[in-house]
Order: structure tokens, then C-alpha cells, then sequence
């Protein structure tokens, strides 16, 4: 084995190109698993920020006034302590009707405990880009919104900051306002809410993590009145479009993995045919086959590493600069996000790694296997 290493070493790889390859190869891997892991993130957070990972709602009759519940539950502490539960977020949700000028849209405002820093106004919200564009409003200005139940009741709120949401595009638009302002409105006490959304840690915002986690909570509720719901069942077109791009990263995986190992290859070819010699003159000094195979792919699997770590490094600094400035921009009715959201999972990318650079180094045996053709009495001359 020190013979091999120490003769792969001298041997010199002459395919620049496949090394080159190799290098845009695993630039574009990794590019396409932190978008990948980007998009998982952006879109996570954002549907957990408007519905949770996990919802406890009141079951409704159909009537138009608002239902409540609890704004503490006796099995809260048995929810939190479920694994992958990071916490648990009290709301009070209804839907109303923007009217500005002469536009009228309508909206779902949401009452939370903070929305935005400094916010103290009474009748403070935060309101989504879209509704600015189509109200023409700002911050400083007032959004009348109307409340359709039992009785139409009209709020003033005042406008103190505007945020982007990943369901614009859809019309869906969520104003956030003060969880007690929406406790008043609806003639609730400060003990009472709409829904309490369960919020899960990162690794457990997966669908499967999502319906195991929320059984568990359903089993922990002993209220028959309340109704448990996850993310993926109310949106279940973001998450089928977060399975189809988790899709696409994978082709790509398979893709430039192929396209590197063919150029490996290629290169590897090359410095076979144009060491015919030393070939010959190693099996007349014993040699075997195996052992010269050995060697070349040990010779190329230091270039593929060279290739990969260029391409990773290449690749870090990609996302570095992307994550920082949002340089590539992206429509949003058609990708939810108005940028490349771009996010550097560690194992995620070392997992790329290793796979692309075995299946490279599989691959390298094929050329090898050309050495045992290899004749000594015909390649190795006599001075």
C-alpha cells in the first residue's frame, strides 16, 4: 500500500479539464442543496409565523361570531415536554375586510403578543407588502378594517410596519395586530384565544415529523371541544412544491455526479494509455494488477478531492455573498420568496460530498480495469 501512494503520487494526472469538471460539478451540488435547504427554511418559518407547525383550534358550528378557548391548557406542560416541540404561541385569528379609497380586499388579521419592535400604539399592525401596494398605504397611515359577524364592527389600526409574506401571491394577506386589541374586539377576557399554534424545532418541521408529533399532542389533549391540524394539511401545495424541488436537488445530485465521474474517467483514460510503459515495467517487478489499478484511481481520486474542494469553497462563498446582498432576485407569485434563499446545512452538504466523491471514485475502477490488457513483453523495450 506505501508503494502504491508513493508512485500515485509521481504519477502526474493530466486531466486538467476533468479536474475542472469535477470542481464545477460540486459547485453546483452544493449551490443546489443550500437553495434547496434555503427554500425548506424560508418557507417553513413563514407558514409556522401564519399558522404553526401544529394548530389547536375550538371546533366551530358553522356560526359567523368567533369561538374560544383557553389561553393556558392544563396539558400544556405534557404538550412541551413531546419531543421536538420548541414552544407553544397563543393567537386570536379572524378575518375582515380592508376598505381604502375606493379598493376592498380582504384579509385574516392575526392577534399575537409582539408584532414588530417598538410597536406600542394602541391598535398597532404590521401589514404584508402586497396590501401596501394595493391599498397604497404605509407606515403612519390608518387601515380601516371591518369585522363581519352578529355585528359589522369597524377598527382604526394604525399602520407601523409593513412585512413580506410567503402566501402574497396568493392573496392570502396576514395582518398581525396586538393579541389583547383582538381579545377586545371579540369581547373575550385576556385568558382568551382563538387557537394556540404549536411551533416544532428545525429538524422535526418535516410531514411525517409534523402528523407524528401532532397525534401525540391530540393524544395529550383531553379537551374533546379542540381540533389539532399541521401546516401540511392546511397548505398542502407548499409542502408538495417543497417535495418537488427536494426532487430536482436530487436529479441534480445524480446528474453532476455522472457528468464528473465520466470526465474523471476520460482523464483517467488518458494517463493510462499515455503510461503504457510504466505500466509494463511494474508488472515485470511483480506487481499485480489490482495493485497498478490501485494506484491511477489513488492518483485520481486526488484530483477529484482538489476538484471538490475548489468547488465547495466556491460554492460556501456563493451563498455567503447570495445570503448577505440577495443578489438573484426571484418572482414570488411564482416561488413564494421575492430572492434564492440560500442555507448551509453542514451535514446536508458533507452528505453531498461523500456521495458524489465514492461514486466518482466507483467509477475510476473503469479505465483501471484497461492495466490488465496491458502486455509487458510488448510494452517494455530492452536498451
Amino acid at each position: 500500500m506505501v508503494a502504491e501512494r508513493f508512485i500515485s503520487r509521481k504519477l502526474r494526472f493530466k486531466g486538467n479539464v476533468a479536474a475542472v469538471a469535477i470542481a464545477v460539478s460540486f459547485l453546483v451540488i452544493i449551490v443546489a442543496v443550500a437553495v434547496s435547504s434555503g427554500f425548506r427554511h424560508e418557507i417553513r418559518d413563514g407558514v409556522a409565523a401564519m399558522a404553526g407547525d401544529i394548530r389547536i383550534t375550538p371546533y366551530t358550528s358553522g356560526d359567523s361570531e368567533p369561538v374560544s378557548m383557553p389561553l393556558h391548557l392544563p396539558e400544556e406542560d405534557d404538550i412541551l415536554t413531546i419531543p421536538g416541540v420548541s414552544g407553544l404561541e397563543p393567537s386570536v385569528v379572524r378575518a375582515g375586510i380592508v376598505k381604502s379609497g375606493e379598493v376592498i380586499h380582504g384579509v385574516i388579521v392575526k392577534g399575537v403578543n409582539v408584532i414588530s419592535s417598538g410597536a406600542e400604539k394602541s391598535l398597532a399592525v404590521s401589514i404584508p407588502h402586497r396590501l401596501s401596494e394595493i391599498t397604497g398605504l404605509g407606515v403612519g397611515d390608518k387601515l380601516t378594517t371591518y369585522f363581519i359577524g352578529e355585528k359589522v364592527r369597524v377598527r382604526q389600526f394604525n399602520i407601523v410596519d409593513v412585512h413580506r409574506d410567503i402566501l402574497e401571491a396568493d392573496d392570502n394577506l396576514l395582518v398581525y395586530a396586538s393579541l389583547s386589541d383582538m381579545q377586545r374586539l371579540n369581547g373575550w377576557s385576556e385568558d382568551e384565544v382563538s387557537c394556540i399554534d404549536v411551533r416544532l424545532k428545525e429538524s422535526h418541521r418535516g410531514n411525517a415529523s409534523q402528523e407524528a408529533i401532532a397525534a401525540k399532542v391530540g393524544w395529550a389533549l383531553r379537551d374533546e371541544s379542540l381540533y389539532v391540524s399541521t401546516s401540511a394539511k392546511t397548505y398542502p401545495q407548499i409542502f408538495d412544491w417543497l417535495g418537488l424541488i427536494d426532487l430536482n436537488v436530487s436529479v441534480i445530485l445524480i446528474l453532476m455526479t455522472l457528468v464528473a465521474g465520466f470526465n474523471m474517467v476520460s482523464g483517467l483514460l488518458i494517463m493510462v494509455l499515455r503510461n503504457i510503459s510504466t505500466i509494463g515495467t511494474l508488472k515485470t517487478m511483480g506487481m499485480n494488477d489490482r495493485s497498478i489499478g490501485r494506484v491511477f484511481v489513488q492518483s485520481g481520486a486526488i484530483a477529484a478531492l482538489k476538484g471538490l474542494l475548489w468547488g465547495n469553497a466556491l460554492a460556501l462563498l456563493f451563498c455567503l455573498v447570495q445570503a448577505r446582498t440577495h443578489l438573484i432576485p426571484l418572482d414570488p407569485e411564482n416561488y413564494f420568496v421575492s430572492f434564492v434563499p440560500v442555507h448551509v446545512s453542514i451535514p446536508s452538504i458533507l452528505a453531498a460530498d461523500i456521495v458524489a466523491y465514492l461514486g466518482i471514485i466507483l467509477m475510476l475502477w473503469l479505465p483501471a480495469r484497461l492495466i490488465a490488457r496491458v502486455d509487458p513483453s510488448k510494452t517494455v523495450k530492452a536498451d
